[in-house]
């Protein structure tokens, strides 16, 4: 009997009925089949293929989609109504009121209307229905190109079949689920349908595959297809209105000060909520182009959460999906992107030779998880509780729920509760566990036996630490292996044949990181302490010198957990328990060995002799999963060291965020390629940006950004923070804070042969950020002598009023957190 996390995909659908088997269920023809499968070609079947169209066009069985779970949904005037219910909310028509208030305030200011006159008050009352008529007019327009369309059954049977043909052509073994939680979510959507309530969808997001494959599930399995919340890049002729006839709702990428356009959707989502039409959304915001989850980005959740708050919405029911992919196409383009090409524009001719490449491919399967869904307001309900029962250093009534102190709280607990429920169920693919093995393995390659061992072990450890590896029946570990390496294909993992044995090698390690990057979170507390470890044993010599007090281990493991806040989801038991956890676990596996007090309390932690005697190799498993991360924080924060202003300079002279971004990125390129980066992939444009908002958070840079959508948000190092420089030589000195900082996060960088010593840092790469810096300065300087426009290089009075109370608050808010800090 297979491990119940570890299931097939046992969901067996014949005609309209839906079934369980047992777990690892093999019968008919023999085999465990995926939920959906490649469907007749006309070349090899044409009159299997003929069939399958008619079914379709006729709407036969559950093809129909007509006895879907959930509101109606694909009839003729579904647009009209919804369109009639958002301007008809009072959210709305009282913002139009404000706003048509608001304006005739300024025209009488500024003497546009004479109040003088003896006809004023027909004048200003006429004035103000034409703004009120034309606000109305501009939301109509708005409301139109932002709502999606379920208007054609027709349409949708017709996109299915269409649409599943050409994914199931790339991904050609299918898409597979967990029969479990497939049937747990219909029962869950059979009672939110009888209350009334919406099912918001929130999965990771990897790749544009990710809204198709919900999409196509729901509708296979009779369930209300969700609203999906698309940026309006993708909405671009003839595609855009494709998906929004399939269920896409356009939003801008930001909103700025638009009050209109942010109340208009906030009805929208209202009014999707208060009809129980199911929504979806990333929680992410945009595709992770590294692998590993992002950062939850709170802006769509702030609106149903105000939906909820406010009272306009009772509940809502939150599934967290995970989407897994044997291979995600667009990686070769995340890896262009990473290396700080300009993202291209999504254009319609891009999208259709895109799609004929990707046809030929082979990429395997698609994996689709469902956590167990949960009530929203019952979560809002538990966290309200639970603040309201823990002392806080400032005194808020936790339990107002229109406090914006409160409500932020909840909001982003909310989002790293999905972030952590999506890993919780996110399926480990081969291809992972491929690129996790040849990515964390010395030397420059690995042979078919090592590699299938090494497979083995991480398999184990994935299980052990409660997570899922993907199911493939009955096929041993050396096929399914095969077929990982055939998919990865030999432009990711190279082999040397002709040997003793087959020697696999990988070929782009920048790509191949982002495979291993979907098996970190589940080792990231045991990688965080081997780093933390790493600061003794990477002095070489026996146990007395590699050794580490533990208070010393843990000042190390809390500043690292606390660096790479952003980057990582940890667990919510906090740092003290998780750290135990994380030690003992370790031991157990005979990683480590601790020395204890006779009080039973941690004194020493080092290496065991077992580990030693094994070459280190679990160990160093641990370190090389993060040390990456920590090239890309330490680059990040050698480069913050050119940003101190020259000696010359005596006011403060402003960067650009995005060009200081480019001389970081620069900077590890060169460094790299001279020998003092280990990993090329420290220079991920996404990990370096990650570091520096991190920075920010801290007040180790300072951020402004202009109301000005045209003024890019420009930086500056905070004055506490600025390295010293040589009187006479005008040299930056390597000491002080940020050197001191810089130094604690390279006392856990990986030492060997591709790296200098430190005092090659301390000058020569000193010397290069400076170098690099001066340009930024220079460059800021000329272009706001030279009236180029962009970003003006000084603050203006008002940015540096509001800059002053930023800081101010900023300082607030981190007290306010009662968190870890650098």
């Amino acid at each position: 009997m297979a491990d119940r996390r570890d299931s097939a995909p046992d969901l067996r659908i014949l005609g309209d009925e839906i079934t369980l088997q047992p777990s690892g269920f093999v019968g008919g023809e023999g085999k465990e089949e995926a939920l959906m499968k490649n469907m007749a070609r006309f070349r090899s079947e044409p009159l299997q293929f003929l069939r399958e169209v008619s079914l379709y066009v006729s709407g036969t069985g559950w093809r129909a989609y007509d006895d879907v779970i959930g509101q109606p949904i694909f009839y003729s005037g579904f647009s009209e109504h919804i369109k009639t219910q958002v301007m008809s909310a009072t959210l709305l028509q009282t913002k139009i009121s404000q706003l048509a208030d608001m304006r005739v305030a300024v025209e009488e200011k500024e003497g546009l209307l004479n109040k003088y006159e003896k006809d004023f008050q027909t004048k200003r009352a006429q004035r103000r229905a034409v703004l009120i008529e034309s606000l109305q007019e501009v939301a109509e327009n708005l409301t139109d190109n932002m709502i999606c369309k379920f208007e054609s059954k027709t349409f949708i049977r017709g996109a299915y079949y269409m649409v599943t043909q050409l994914l199931l052509r790339a991904y050609h073994q299918g898409i597979h689920v967990s029969s479990e939680e497939v049937l747990r979510l219909r029962s869950v959507a059979e009672e939110a349908a009888r209350k009334k309530q919406s099912i918001i969808f929130l999965p990771c997001h990897r790749s544009h595959v990710d809204y198709v494959s919900l999409q196509l599930l729901c509708y296979r399995l009779g369930l209300a297809l969700p609203v999906i919340v698309a940026g309006d890049n993708l909405n671009f002729p003839l595609v855009g209105s494709f998906l929004q006839h399939a269920g896409a709702m356009f939003i801008r990428r930001s909103f700025g000060d638009d009050q209109l356009y942010t109340t208009l959707v906030q009805a929208y989502i209202d009014v999707l909520l208060q009809g129980g039409y199911n929504l979806a959304c990333f929680i992410e915001g945009g595709r992770s182009r590294t692998g590993k989850l992002l950062p939850p980005k709170f802006g769509i959740l702030s609106f149903v959460l105000d939906s909820l708050l406010s009272g306009r919405v009772d509940d809502a029911i939150i599934c967290p999906v995970s989407t897994q992919y044997d291979k995600v196409v667009e990686t070769e383009g995340y890896v262009t992107e990473l290396l700080g090409v300009p993202k291209k524009k999504e254009n319609l001719a891009d999208f259709l030779s895109g799609g004929s490449n990707v046809l030929s491919l082979r990429l395997g399967r698609v994996d689709v998880r469902f956590h167990e869904p949960w009530s929203l307001r019952g979560f809002v309900t538990d966290q309200i509780t639970r603040l309201s029962k823990v002392p806080s250093a400032v005194n808020i009534n936790w339990k107002d729920t229109q406090n914006a102190i409160v409500r932020q709280k909840v909001l982003r607990t909310l989002g790293y509760k999905v972030l952590a429920d999506i890993n919780d169920v996110s399926v480990v693919m081969p291809t992972a566990l491929i690129g996790t093995v040849l990515l964390t393995l010395r030397g420059r390659g690995v042979g078919r036996a090592e590699l299938i061992r090494r497979i083995e072990w991480l398999t184990d450890r994935v299980r052990a630490k409660g997570g899922r590896v993907a199911h493939f029946g009955t096929a041993p570990l050396s096929d399914v292996i095969e077929r990982g390496l055939d998919v990865l294909g030999k432009d990711l993992v190279g082999v040397v044949n002709g040997l003793a044995e087959p020697t696999y090698y990988a070929v782009d390690r920048f790509q191949l990181s982002f495979y291993r990057n979907m098996t970190i979170h589940l080792f990231i507390s045991e990688a965080m302490v081997a780093a933390a470890l790493y600061t003794r044993v990477k002095r070489g010599g026996g146990p007395s010198i590699q050794d580490i007090p533990y208070k010393d281990l843990h000042e190390q493991v809390l500043f690292l957990s606390s660096l790479f806040r952003g980057e990582f989801i940890y667990s919510s038991e906090g740092l003290a328990a998780n750290l135990e956890k994380t030690l003992a676990g370790l031991e157990a596996d005979n990683v480590i060995h601790i020395e204890k007090d006779e009080e039973g309390n941690i004194t020493k932690v080092g290496l065991s002799d077992a580990e030693r005697a094994a070459g280190r190799e679990n160990y160093d498993f641990y370190c090389f999963l993060i040390w990456p991360f920590i090239e890309s924080s330490w680059l990040a924060a050698v480069s913050l060291m050119g940003l101190t202003p020259p000696l010359e300079q005596t006011d403060d002279i402003w960067i650009q965020v995005s060009k200081a971004h480019n001389s970081a990125q620069l900077l590890g390129k060169t460094l790299y390629h001279q020998g003092d980066l280990s990993y090329f992939e420290a220079v991920n444009k996404e990990t370096l940006k990650n570091s520096y908002q991190r920075f920010e958070e801290e007040g180790i840079i300072q951020v402004v950004r202009s109301k000005d959508p045209r003024i890019p948000p420009r930086m500056r190092l905070a004055p506490d923070w600025r390295p010293s420089r040589d009187t006479l030589t005008g040299n930056l000195v390597a000491s002080g804070r940020l050197w001191d900082f810089t130094e604690k996060i390279a006392s856990s960088r990986r030492e060997g042969k591709n790296r200098r010593d430190g005092a090659t840092v301390s000058t020569r790469v000193v010397k290069l950020t400076d170098e690099l810096g001066q340009k930024l300065f220079e460059d800021a300087v000329r272009q706001e002598d030279g009236k180029k426009g962009g970003a003006p290089a000084r603050l203006s009075s008002e940015e540096a009023k509001n800059l002053s109370k930023f800081v101010k608050e900023q300082k607030r808010r981190r007290r306010l957190e009662n968190r870890a800090h650098l």
